[in-house]
């Protein structure tokens, strides 16, 4: 009997607790991979550290793969592959990555969490209606952002400033397309590899621009902060927190799973002001917590929609 009892509570912690902690621990790391990024673009070019970053990520997922002689992918299963490589890999974590060289980590961290507004904008030119929680939502969100800027306006007239602000609105854009790529293409191929070839793929991309355009630094430049903050992304950013992402979508409702979008800018906006000594005054707090309210509304919306 006791045997029985103690299977069963076992089995409970399986199924609820091991997503639930794999929640937590995408929510909180993925917050500090921005600081690692900011700390590591201080250094070196950013596109640089992204492709650093990406090969060697992808090395391991796909080398754990080759061992383990996993099958590969075959036909359309590549062409998707390709798609969110680009989308998601090159396109929206590499202008991330630039665009928080030129601003606060906390603020790259909001910005990038304004993605579900996109799903409804995009969504709308596709024919769909936008719901009044979700137009309430957007209103919300952008009133946020404003309170937020009324503590950059002496920056905004920086075209630095600006320039990061474009890089990440662009790579918030691009990584909803990644989305809806995803969504609309889903396979039964491994996501695990998936994503590792996603990452590999992308860093072949990513050196030949960054070759090309003559921005890469030898590697014996680049100094020790920079090599120290490519080893933490790759292995709590890429490898640890992607898979403990990837596990709680797969196992846990939509509404729980994406909670991390709320908590991630709250991660880097704290430990920002503690580590950097980043602006983290009352009328940043106040606008994120706007701001994600906002987001909430939209995400929530969505979710309705799909029911």
């Amino acid at each position: 009997m006791k045997t029985r009892i103690h299977s069963a509570a076992s089995g409970k912690i399986d199924a609820i607790g091991l997503p639930i902690l794999a929640l937590f621990w995408v929510s909180f790391f993925w917050g500090t991979t921005w600081l690692a990024s900011k700390e590591g673009v201080r250094y070196m070019p950013a596109l640089q550290l992204v492709t650093i970053r990406q090969f060697l990520g992808g090395i391991l997922y796909v080398g754990y793969f080759f061992i383990k002689k996993e099958p590969w992918p075959k036909g359309k299963q590549w062409r998707t592959i390709l798609v969110l490589a680009f989308l998601n890999f090159v396109l929206s974590n590499g202008l991330s990555t630039w665009g928080v060289k030129y601003m606060s980590s906390g603020l790259g961290a909001i910005i990038t969490a304004l993605f579900p507004i996109w799903i409804i904008i995009i969504n709308f030119f596709n024919g769909h209606k936008i719901a009044r929680m979700a137009l309430l939502g957007i209103l919300i969100s952008f009133g946020g952002i404003c309170i937020i800027f009324i503590d950059y306006i002496a920056d905004i007239l920086k075209p630095e400033f600006q320039f990061g602000i474009i890089l990440m609105v662009i790579s918030t854009f691009t990584w909803t397309f990644g989305l809806l790529q995803t969504k609309k293409k889903a396979l039964s191929f491994n996501p695990y590899f998936s994503l590792g070839l996603q990452m590999l793929i992308s860093s072949v991309f990513l050196f030949g621009i960054t070759e090309a355009s003559g921005i890469n630094i030898p590697l014996s430049e680049i100094p020790m902060p920079s090599w120290w903050a490519i080893a933490y992304l790759v292995i709590v950013g890429s490898v640890l927190t992607f898979i403990a992402f990837i596990y709680s979508l797969q196992n846990l409702p939509t509404e729980i799973s994406s909670i991390y979008v709320y908590i991630n800018p709250i991660v880097a906006m704290v430990l920002g002001a503690f580590i950097f000594g980043e602006t983290l005054t009352g009328a940043i707090a106040i606008g994120a917590v706007v701001t994600l309210t906002g987001v909430y509304m939209v995400n929530k919306s969505i979710r309705k929609i799909k029911k």
